[in-house]
């Protein structure tokens, strides 16, 4: 299935952000001069422009126009942006070539493994460890473990997020290739099912320059009309 215009429009100039071609403070051409370039209707370009904002790529300033960020922020939509595969999130992001590589395996786990999992010390549980690059550079690392009778994500209902800025476990940093004694920003995650049970736990690592700021962005229910 095609994607949307306004998604396709938004995927183009935050592309073009991201790799600098865009840089920080340039004007973006006005709705109507996006709409005649990508032949659609100013409603499709305020779309695609709110989508932009809402991930941090552009700003809006009455009646002068839209500019793009200082910065780009990494929004994390929980949990609808933490089910997408690396390949379709750094691609959303780059119009290099991103390259994933995966390897997993069954490891014993650790006290604080089997702590979350409910599951004795050493029982074996599911590591994979996954590498992002974008043109050659690395832009993220991560160690995922699951419970090996755990096939899919479906029955996760909440997902619980740590940022914070630390220094990187070795595989880490010879990935990301970080100094000695440099931070990094890493997003520690905790897939929890309705009954309670932790069912995969994730350590995330960017380089710490890579994203401004980590939004997260959530629907919230409606509100009740009880007093």
């Amino acid at each position: 299935m095609a994607e949307p215009a306004y998604v396709s429009i938004a995927g183009e100039y935050a592309r073009r952000i991201r790799n600098g071609e865009l840089p920080p403070g340039m004007q973006l051409p006005s709705y109507a001069e996006i709409a005649s370039r990508n032949k659609v209707s100013d409603i499709v370009v305020r779309k695609a422009i709110e989508l932009l904002q809402s991930q941090g790529l552009v700003r809006a300033v009455r009646r002068r126009g839209v500019f793009v960020a200082d910065r780009p922020n990494l929004i994390r939509i929980s949990p609808e942006r933490q089910m997408e595969d690396p390949e379709v999130t750094f691609g959303n992001e780059s119009d290099s070539d991103v390259q994933i590589s995966r390897t997993a395996e069954r490891v014993p786990a650790t006290d604080e493994l089997a702590e979350a999992f409910g599951l004795p010390v050493g029982h074996e549980v599911t590591h994979t460890f996954i590498r992002a690059s974008d043109d050659g550079r690395p832009i993220s690392v991560s160690d995922t473990y699951q419970p090996i009778d755990i096939t899919d994500m479906t029955s996760a209902t909440v997902l619980e997020e740590t940022v914070s800025d630390r220094l990187p476990v070795p595989s880490h940093a010879d990935w990301l290739k970080t100094t000695p004694g440099d931070l990094v920003k890493t997003v520690h995650q905790r897939y929890v099912t309705a009954e309670g049970r932790v069912i995969m736990v994730s350590d995330v690592s960017y380089p710490r320059d890579r994203y401004e700021a980590f939004v997260f962005r959530m629907t919230l229910p409606p509100a009740s009309d009880e007093v």
